[in-house]
């Protein structure tokens, strides 16, 4: 008899902390969850999910993952029990 151990892993949820005007899109939210397995299927999903918040995520947003941020790297997947954080992108000059 085989082991059932193995688990679907391409999807789990994670609680993701909203920064600044992104809570707005999301109805006042500081931290929603949501499944996603990367950053680009995060923001697919959080741009379906909260329409409000696709003004937000156009102008660009940077995305940490336990302490280190991505920009632009939206194929970066997302561990299981990651913290994620959302913030609007800074433009630098």
């Amino acid at each position: 008899m085989h082991s059932t151990r193995q688990r679907n892993t391409k999807n789990r949820s994670v609680q993701v902390s909203l920064n600044g005007a992104l809570r707005s899109g999301a109805g006042g939210a500081a931290s929603i969850d949501i499944e996603a397995a990367t950053i680009a299927e995060l923001l697919t999903k959080l741009a379906e999910r909260y329409p409000d918040m696709s003004t937000h995520l156009e102008k660009g947003i940077a995305v940490a993952i336990n302490g280190t941020v991505y920009r632009d790297d939206w194929t970066q997947k997302i561990p299981q029990g990651a913290e994620v954080f959302l913030m609007p992108r800074i433009e630098g000059g």
